[in-house]
């Protein structure tokens, strides 16, 4: 540590004493700064010393100790706090809406230490989570059998829903629903379009399941329209 006019030595000596960085070293190269260009005066107040023996000055420099661990230990808690949340909030988008076990997994794999109360809140607090479990009750098109001349993955239900904006600014989801089995596959978007529904088919259908012999939805622009019609063709989808 340095006192009185020592950061002139501390300067000399790179801002070290016996070979270890000097205490808040930074805010002494800033005092040096400031001293080359009028005169500064500083003291060293002993703040180990009982209450009884304690001055004014004492019981000021008292005060200012207690303000500041107030205040930096709760901006610090406060940011670390924000900072696991954004983490986990990283971590549930990219692993594509797991379950909470799941994410932390996920982000335990990749090297990323977040803690299970992070991951439950925000997974509370996910709208594409919702919207899913808002999809999940919806009764899907196989009810009753009448798709049941499909055979296994042979044809899906699709619709949009809607959920307030997410961060990254998606609005819609869209839901694929197996026919036979009422397996749910979703894809969030910024705008129910026919090229974001084509984008969802293909990766959360085409790539993971084959290709379908029929997909059903309702008349929307975003599913009945030639650039929709000219893609199904072409993979051969009814």
């Amino acid at each position: 540590m340095l006192c009185g006019a020592g950061w002139t030595g501390g300067k000399k000596a790179s801002w070290q004493r016996r070979g270890k960085p000097v205490w808040a070293a930074d805010e002494w190269k800033d005092i040096a700064t400031r001293e080359e260009k009028l005169p500064v005066k500083v003291r060293h107040v002993d703040a180990h010393v009982p209450k009884s023996q304690a001055n004014e000055e004492h019981q000021n420099n008292e005060q200012v100790d207690q303000a500041a661990k107030i205040e930096v230990s709760k901006i610090d808690l406060d940011w670390q706090h924000k900072g696991e949340l954004f983490l986990a909030r990283w971590a549930h988008d990219a692993s594509s809406h797991q379950g909470r076990d799941a994410t932390y997994k996920w982000a335990q794999d990749r090297g990323v230490d977040l803690t299970i109360d992070s991951i439950s809140q925000v997974i509370h607090d996910c709208e594409t989570c919702a919207a899913i479990k808002q999809a999940k009750r919806v009764k899907p098109l196989w009810y009753g059998g009448r798709w049941s001349k499909y055979k296994y993955g042979e044809a899906w239900q699709i619709n949009y829903i809607t959920l307030p904006q997410t961060r990254q600014g998606k609005r819609y989801v869209l839901t694929m629903v197996k026919a036979t089995t009422g397996w749910l596959e979703t894809y969030p978007v910024p705008h129910a379009t026919a090229q974001n529904t084509i984008l969802g088919l293909e990766k959360q259908i085409l790539w993971r399941h084959g290709t379908p012999e029929k997909i059903e939805s309702n008349n929307g622009t975003h599913f009945k329209n030639s650039l929709i019609n000219t893609w199904a063709r072409e993979h051969g989808i009814e």
